[in-house]
């Protein structure tokens, strides 16, 4: 049985899944297996993952039911202790798995471990997340507060984590009803209740310009999570009130984006953060006017100019 398992939902990624693969069979730490689940793909990324002949790849295949399903479908067929996740068009240095072990050996009882990583916002700009405002760049160990530390970046994200097997099967996996942020449900889930450990070495990339390249589906039609099961413990947490309050509020300018202001204004009125000015006059803005500047921010993206309007 080996000691981690890494789960890699596969969707329409045929034009990069062959260096995202790569990267899994490069680990210096080699006891894993690779479930790879192809959740329906149109292109030819299950044609890719079929001719690797590492024994350690488990290939599985659905129809396409979304992220969700096809990582508990991973998940149910995993036979490690550990559940190593990554999206199929990101990418780990060799080092990764090898300091996340590490990490469990010196921290065990952990809900979930973290690596540093970084984000590639355009073809030759790669960002460094920093948690400075938390903690510091060389600090490793049990983060003192998990949702202080994700205010900004976000310490947990679906290629740079590991969790105990037996952690996820207590909340029965990831949420197939919705169709964005089900990885920020679970690991909310994960961290309100359990130690989350963080390394300090940056180990993996998470490919923005990947995942913006394909078109999704538009913000109206997605069944968002329901922030609101969080409301009695937010009341206890005014910090992970604050942190869901971000997604509340980048939910209502969505809303508005698309034109749904009876929605933008649901979301509003359930955020007791302060706004700052400038999405104060976004939220005040006209549907066509924010998507020119949502189109403009896209271009300065390629460029490797990126901000926030919610900080």
């Amino acid at each position: 049985m080996p000691k981690v398992s890494v789960i890699i939902p596969l969707y329409n990624k045929g034009f990069i899944f062959k260096e995202t693969l790569n990267s899994v069979l490069a680990q210096t730490f080699t006891d894993f297996e690779i479930v790879i689940v192809n959740d329906g793909s149109t292109d030819n990324s299950f044609e890719i993952a079929s001719h690797f002949s590492d024994k350690r790849i488990k290939l599985l295949q659905q129809e396409n039911k979304g992220v969700a399903a096809a990582r508990n479908l991973g998940i149910s067929a995993a036979t490690a202790e550990f559940i190593a996740f990554l999206d199929a068009d990101d990418y780990w240095f060799p080092n990764h798995l090898e300091e996340l072990v590490k990490l469990i050996n010196d921290f065990p009882n952990c809900g979930m471990y973290c690596s540093r990583y970084q984000t590639k916002i355009a073809k030759n700009h790669i960002i460094n997340n920093s948690f400075s405002y938390s903690f510091s760049d060389d600090f490793r160990g049990i983060v003192t507060d998990f949702f202080q530390a994700s205010l900004v970046n976000r310490i947990a994200t679906s290629s740079s984590v590991i969790v105990p097997k037996k952690i996820i099967m207590e909340y029965k996996g990831f949420n197939k009803t919705i169709t964005n942020g089900e990885d920020l449900e679970l690991w909310t889930k994960i961290a309100i209740k359990n130690n989350v450990a963080i390394n300090n070495v940056i180990s993996a990339i998470y490919h923005f310009e990947a995942q913006n390249s394909l078109a999704k589906l538009k913000f109206t039609k997605k069944t968002l999570i329901d922030l609101n099961q969080f409301s009695e413990v937010e009341k206890q947490n005014k910090i992970l009130k604050k942190f869901l309050d971000i997604y509340r509020l980048e939910y209502a300018l969505q809303f508005r984006i698309a034109g749904d202001l009876e929605k933008s204004k649901q979301y509003l009125n359930d955020i007791s953060l302060k706004i700052p000015i400038k999405t104060q006059i976004l939220l005040a803005s006209p549907s066509f006017f924010l998507k020119f500047l949502l189109k403009t921010k896209h271009i300065l993206k390629k460029y490797g100019i990126d901000f926030t309007v919610y900080h």
